[in-house]
């Protein structure tokens, strides 16, 4: 699981529920996103939108989308 920041080290925005169930976090990269830029399993576009939305996007191993998640823990 990975998890992008609109900000370093900024969690603020990251829902309660989310950020508990990461364990322990590690920086891994800085990236510059673009429409020119292809990330290997992430569609850019929609991360740059989540990032501006929400200040986060979380990118999750398998084919879970970050709404259906998102909509999980609201239920709970």
């Amino acid at each position: 699981m990975y998890i992008y920041l609109a900000e370093e080290d900024n969690f603020s925005k990251v829902p309660k529920d989310i950020y508990n169930s990461l364990g322990i976090i590690e920086f891994a990269m800085e990236l510059e996103l673009s429409a020119d830029r292809k990330l290997a399993k992430e569609n850019t576009e929609q991360v740059t939108k989540n990032l501006k939305d929400n200040s986060f996007h979380l990118q999750l191993a398998d084919e879970t989308p970050v709404e259906e998640l998102m909509a999980r823990l609201a239920k709970k």
